[in-house]
């Protein structure tokens, strides 16, 4: 990828939104920009060089009452409808891409655990917890960005819960 197109993503409106919520968080704003699109958690492992399970899939859901429910979840999960019901004490539906971006700000495929522009309920899986460090999407479909699970815990305002479809 050549240093123009770089640049330009790490100039991306999202992807400073994200930058900036890090830094608010005295944290590193190390965003990884990677070569091509990674709309898939394998797609995105792949390119880092690292197991599914450790990629962080921030999907958003619509609840009931019409907020957005975010489920950071391991990559190699399906999320269990049924138990973000029994979590959030509401049923929860597709939220469809223009509801995603109207609520958070991104786009599928590059939605952040982070600095969403309206309050979500967010669950993380308690499988990422087995990681040291797990890889969320960072404001644009080539965008990364390395965290440990508690302190992503911390700067999402999550509860840690059960979110995996049991197979």
């Amino acid at each position: 990828m050549t240093n123009d197109i770089t640049g330009s993503i790490r100039q991306h409106p999202s992807v400073l939104r994200v930058e900036a919520a890090l830094k608010s968080a005295g944290l590193p704003s190390a965003i990884i920009v990677m070569d091509d699109a990674t709309h898939t958690a394998q797609a995105a492992a792949d390119a880092l060089g690292c197991d599914v399970a450790e990629i962080a899939k921030s999907i958003i859901f619509r609840a009931e009452n019409g907020q957005a429910v975010l489920v950071i979840t391991s990559g190699k999960n399906r999320v269990d409808d049924k138990k973000i019901t029994a979590i959030i004490g509401q049923k929860i539906g597709k939220a469809d891409a223009d509801f995603v971006r109207e609520k958070t700000g991104f786009v599928i495929g590059g939605v952040a655990p982070i600095a969403h522009l309206t309050p979500s309920i967010a669950l993380l899986d308690a499988d990422l917890q087995a990681f040291t460090h797990v890889y969320p999407a960072a404001g644009h479909p080539n965008t990364m960005f390395k965290i440990a699970p508690l302190t992503l815990v911390q700067i999402a305002n999550a509860q840690v819960a059960d979110v995996a479809l049991t197979r």
